[in-house]
């Protein structure tokens, strides 16, 4: 029980960490992300070493529902995540990721990734007359 409670204390000095180095609220990211219809988001690179700096950039992926899925507006949704955190955003889908041929840059990202949010799932269960 002590360790997992030590364990519970040092996940949440991690993330505080986290979003401390991002600038921003968990909140503030739950609200991003079920606006833009997101599923789960993840952190990559520096931004969970300790080589990141002030001019390092944040790198996510980002896995959004089923059927959603946005041209343009990936941009703009890019933009907003760089002005949340005060610097640059690199933005890519957990699948173009999965899909890329270049196997020692997926395996790296993917088994480096940390997610950083995960939609809640609501079950309605119904009840028979």
């Amino acid at each position: 029980m002590t360790t997992e409670i030590s364990d519970r204390t040092s996940n949440e000095s991690h993330y505080r960490q986290i979003y401390h180095r991002l600038g921003t609220t968990p909140e503030q990211l739950a609200q991003f992300c079920q606006r833009w219809q997101i599923v789960e988001l993840s952190l990559f690179g520096s931004i969970l070493r300790d080589d990141f700096n002030m001019n390092s950039d944040v790198d996510l992926l980002v896995t959004f529902k089923p059927n959603h899925s946005w041209g343009l507006e990936f941009i703009q949704m890019r933009e907003q995540l760089s002005t949340l955190f005060n610097r640059p955003v690199d933005l890519m889908t957990r699948q173009s990721i999965i899909n890329s041929p270049n196997i020692l840059r997926r395996e790296n990202i993917l088994d480096s990734a940390e997610v950083i949010y995960v939609q809640k799932l609501e079950f309605i269960l119904s009840q028979e007359s």
